[in-house]
């Protein structure tokens, strides 16, 4: 990946479906994730192997991930899935996935109410799904939520942030996506923090930013992070999410708009624009409402 392209990773299938409060059909997933990859996208989020009573939009992630197997076209595609614990672990292998995601956060209140336990605990959690991932050759993705800011506590701690990346780096991850999980974050915030991590001699080629929309900041700390060195983005169709357990949340930034902007600059992102907003139109017909995306709404026109 050059200085002029980033990497988009796209969460909506997962992070966005998760927090919707009509159950989304396989069937439209399987739709969505072919259209995704119509537009080029290369690393895709499928879904969750967590309880269903606690987040029935991911009850279907085994078969949903059946579909998408059934065909060669997700050969080149980077499938990957959110595993809580040891459990979710062994389902994730089961289904033959190469890649799967680990989530903890930077606050203990935040942790409580998502997962029912402390930031530590959380990591004992992580240990075996960390060695089954070394004995199944598996690749392992770290989230870390609540990094600039926790609906329960408040202001959140730049160097347990620091200490919490570097943390999960050590214990195996190739790469942690650092959260704005209530879309609190400022760019000078973003600055401070991305310096902070560099400061500890950690490779921004290692981070990922994950930025919600909430408060129409994540543009701009998009922007700051990449001016800054990060080079790796998620992102949500439509600008699709939120958080069950983050009150007042709103949905991740869009893809489209995240990609508008970047190609704009002549930032290279692989991704087709044109293709992700006749996506989102085709989402929101079969959602029967509109998706926050300001690029999808504004339409084609004057993309070229």
């Amino acid at each position: 990946m050059g200085s002029r392209s980033i990497r988009i990773v796209e969460v909506g299938l997962r992070d966005g479906l998760q927090n919707e409060k009509q159950v989304v059909p396989t069937a439209i997933k399987v739709g969505l994730a072919q259209r995704l990859k119509n537009a080029g996208v290369k690393t895709l989020e499928i879904g969750a192997f967590v309880r269903a009573d606690k987040v029935p939009q991911m009850a279907d992630t085994k078969l949903f991930l059946g579909e998408l197997s059934k065909t060669k076209d997700f050969k080149l595609v980077q499938l990957s899935a959110l595993v809580p614990n040891e459990k979710g672990m062994h389902e994730a292998i089961a289904a033959g996935l190469k890649e799967v995601a680990v989530f903890t956060a930077a606050s203990d209140s935040f942790t409580r109410n998502n997962i029912n336990c402390t930031v530590e605990e959380s990591f004992v959690r992580f240990e075996p799904v960390f060695k089954l991932a070394k004995k199944n050759k598996i690749k392992v993705r770290g989230y870390l939520s609540t990094a600039f800011g926790c609906p329960y506590e408040g202001s959140v701690s730049e160097k347990r942030v620091v200490d919490l990346t570097a943390r999960l780096l050590k214990l195996g991850c190739y790469e942690v996506s650092i959260g704005d999980t209530i879309g609190v974050a400022v760019p000078s915030q973003v600055e401070s923090l991305v310096k902070k991590i560099k400061a500890r001699k950690i490779s921004l080629a290692k981070i990922a930013g994950h930025f919600h929309d909430t408060r129409g900041t994540s543009l701009a700390n998009i922007l700051t992070a990449y001016r800054l060195g990060l080079r790796v983005f998620d992102s949500s169709l439509g600008g699709l999410g939120g958080c069950p357990y983050a009150p007042g949340a709103s949905g991740n930034v869009a893809t489209e708009d995240v990609v508008y902007m970047f190609e704009k600059m002549n930032v290279k992102t692989g991704l087709h624009l044109k293709s992700l907003i006749d996506t989102n139109h085709w989402l929101s017909q079969t959602m029967k409402r509109s998706l926050p995306s300001k690029v999808s709404q504004a339409g084609s026109l004057l993309l070229s």
